[in-house]
Parts: structure tokens; C-alpha cells; sequence
């Protein structure tokens, strides 16, 4: 249901091809809700059985044609009461934590390496939505709304790496 409406969202935005769908997920909503490509593809052709996504075909000019997926009036509706609805929580699923709560099986080079390599992963991350949010310019409402979550999303990985200090520093 949330990837749907997320899918919606994005084709609230402008039409776009499930290439360009997928492009465009991973560089915005990617830093807080995940879908390969199969997903997001499936998803998008249950939003055009149910009518609330239209697809049209535009002819390539010395390309192949594309098919290009637009919001109904209906997708609005939808994307609508579902912006306006209970906001529910969705259990995380991490996998990281999940190592780190049986860690205790691996011996002190194994769970320091599994450490370091979420730290590092996470810098990267970090500097990435960094990097993002430098370059952003949020000129109204609904841009600032989307920067938000971005801000959000580095927030949580200051916070993680702040937890693998104290995490390190406790097992030392």
C-alpha cells in the first residue's frame, strides 16, 4: 500500500516512464522507504489495472518509443486520502541489529570488522544525503517538505553513528 502511494506521489510530480520512476524514487523517497526495480514496475502496472495510473505510449524520436505513466483523477483521490490518513508505523527490519544482538558468537576482530563496515557505510550515507541537501534549493512548501525528510534521514544517521561511538568505546 505505501509504495503504491509513494508511486502515486512521485507521478503527482510529473509523468514518468518506470525507468525514469525507478531514477527518481531512488533519488528521493530511497532515503527512507526501499523498492528495486521489480517492485516498483509491478506496482506500477496494479496502479494502471485499477485505474489510478494511465499509461500512454510517446514515440520516440529515433528511440524507441516510451511508455509513459500518469496520475488519474482517481490516483489523486487516492494519493489524497492517504495523505490524510492515520499515519501508521511500520516495524524496521535491520539487519545490522540484528548481528549486533547475536554478536556475541564472533570474536573481537569479527564483531570490530562488522562494526567498521557500518560505520563506513553509514559516513558514506551520510555524506551522500549531505552532499544532496547542499545542493538543494527548496524555493516552496512542497519542496521544503521533501528536504525534511532528507533532514530527517541524516539526523538518524548522526544519530547511529553517535551509537556506534558509544558502542565502540563500551567494548573497549
Amino acid at each position: 500500500m505505501v509504495l503504491s502511494r509513494l508511486i502515486l506521489g512521485l507521478l503527482a510530480l510529473a509523468p514518468m516512464t518506470g525507468y525514469d520512476l525507478k531514477r527518481h524514487f531512488d533519488s528521493t523517497v530511497g532515503h527512507f522507504w526501499a523498492a528495486d526495480k521489480a517492485q516498483i514496475y509491478r506496482t506500477l502496472a496494479r496502479l494502471v489495472a485499477d485505474g489510478l495510473a494511465e499509461v500512454e505510449t510517446v514515440a520516440g524520436a529515433g528511440a524507441p518509443d516510451r511508455q509513459e505513466h500518469r496520475i488519474t483523477a482517481a490516483g489523486r483521490t487516492a494519493l489524497a486520502e492517504w495523505l490524510a490518513s492515520e499515519p501508521e508505523r511500520h516495524v524496521e527490519r535491520d539487519p545490522f541489529l540484528a548481528r549486533v544482538f547475536f554478536g556475541a558468537d564472533l570474536d573481537d576482530d569479527a564483531f570490530r570488522s562488522l562494526l567498521v563496515a557500518d560505520r563506513e557505510a553509514t559516513q558514506a550515507r551520510l555524506e551522500r544525503f549531505e552532499r544532496m541537501r547542499a545542493e538543494s534549493d527548496a524555493p516552496d512548501r512542497a519542496a521544503r517538505l521533501r528536504m525534511s525528510t532528507l533532514d530527517n534521514g541524516i539526523a538518524h544517521l548522526r544519530v547511529e553513528l553517535d551509537w556506534l561511538d558509544a558502542l565502540e568505546e563500551e567494548l573497549a
